[in-house]
């Protein structure tokens, strides 16, 4: 197939239009999503924690003989007991038994509130965050973080998108020169992530740390907390820092864009050639770009984008994991001892060794936790992403044509 003759509509479309039409798709695509990639953040970064059964009788006697400085459940007090300040916390029915010298034995009410605060904050999966997180923290929090998405999405899609188009469009693009068709998606898709990525990454880090932190925050002294926790870390680390977990964003986006683009535009190839059977591919082509309207184009681009952003996101997921736990790793390290300091950690080791890491303490489940959460995310967002954007440039296109015709 002649690329020049794939080439032509594009040309009709300014890089400023271009620009306008990625911009409005991310603004759609981040308000929706954003509650989505906030539980794939809490599922990926907590730790592995195992099941917790609720206490039998036996076990709640073990409570009498804690050490009286020793706070039981610190959970208790912050939940059921704001200000307190004492020692130990049991929450034993309607009252609150205290003592510095002695323990009275709870009721089983006293030895579930611990269990019970652990799994309010333990997530098994994505409708169960949803819930919790918009139960116990608000419905406002699963917003948490829109702002620096926001501010990240729009560069990061204008120069995603517009790159990826000129790279594909453009006579003077060394993919068009150098690289067969079938694979030019992929070259594309990839050069284009890498830019995209290495400009917004410190924006991510930040969001990333924001979606993660603990509840029991407003939403104004999360962002406070993160920017001050950020603050050490560029002064602890330099500002290279600020793209901790860089190596691991391009091992995860760089594969996905290859795949995404190759497989959107294999997909709308196939829905092309369904539309148009007894053409042949180049005037199929031609007439695709010429008659079809606007909700064709909707359909062709929204299907295409969900089924290829799904099949590649799932692909990635180890490397998301990987990447989100070490851009949130840092939030306590005021925490940890000098000893402790001087030892590798985990996170802190090449991209290959951290996810052997997960593998060997978790298993698959630690490499793919969050799978679900991040396919019900990118899957709507490519749709959503892709179709705004080719509707914004198909609008685009006919207005310039109707402002030439009518000059």
């Amino acid at each position: 197939m002649d690329r020049s003759s794939g080439a032509d509509p594009e040309l009709d479309i300014s890089a400023g239009q271009k620009m306008l039409s990625a911009v409005s798709g991310s603004l759609l695509t981040s308000l929706l999503v954003t509650p989505l990639d906030v539980v794939r953040v809490r599922l990926q970064s907590q730790p592995n924690t195992p099941t917790f059964p609720r206490p039998s009788s036996s076990s709640i006697q073990s409570f009498s003989n804690i050490p009286s400085n020793i706070g039981v459940t610190a959970c208790c007090r912050e939940v059921f007991w704001v200000n307190n300040t004492s020692p130990v916390c049991l929450a034993a029915g309607p009252t609150l038994t205290t003592s510095v010298g002695s323990i009275t034995t709870p009721t089983t009410s006293a030895a579930e509130c611990a269990v019970d605060e652990t799994r309010r904050k333990t997530y098994t999966s994505t409708f169960d965050g949803l819930r919790k997180i918009a139960r116990n923290e608000g419905l406002s929090s699963l917003w948490r973080g829109l702002s620096p998405t926001l501010v990240m999405a729009i560069p990061a899609n204008v120069i995603y998108f517009t790159g990826y188009d000129i790279l594909r469009s453009s006579k003077r693009s060394p993919i068009n020169r150098y690289v067969a068709d079938g694979y030019a998606p992929l070259m594309a898709g990839s050069i284009a992530r890498v830019a995209a990525a290495s400009v917004i990454s410190p924006i991510e880090m930040f969001r990333t740390r924001m979606q993660a932190a603990p509840s029991g925050t407003s939403g104004v002294g999360v962002f406070k907390e993160t920017l001050v926790g950020v603050r050490k870390l560029v002064h602890a680390q330099g500002y290279t820092s600020l793209w901790r977990g860089l190596t691991l964003t391009m091992w995860r986006d760089v594969p996905f864009s290859g795949i995404y683009w190759w497989g959107y535009e294999a997909g709308r190839n196939r829905l092309r050639d369904l539309r148009y059977p007894s053409m042949e591919q180049e005037h199929a082509l031609s007439a695709m770009r010429k008659d079809e309207n606007h909700t064709a184009t909707f359909v062709d681009s929204f299907v295409a984008g969900a089924v290829s952003g799904a099949a590649a996101s799932i692909v990635t997921t180890p490397f998301d994991v990987g990447k989100t736990r070490r851009q949130v790793t840092g939030r306590d390290d005021q925490h940890v001892s000098k000893a402790d300091k001087g030892a590798l950690r985990p996170e802190e080791r090449s991209m290959p060794r951290f996810l052997y890491h997960i593998w060997k303490e978790e298993g698959a489940a630690g490499l793919f936790r969050g799978w679900a959460a991040r396919c019900l995310k990118v899957a709507p967002a490519c749709a959503i992403m892709i179709s705004s954007y080719e509707i914004g440039k198909k609008m685009a296109k006919n207005m310039n044509e109707r402002r030439a015709s009518g000059a």
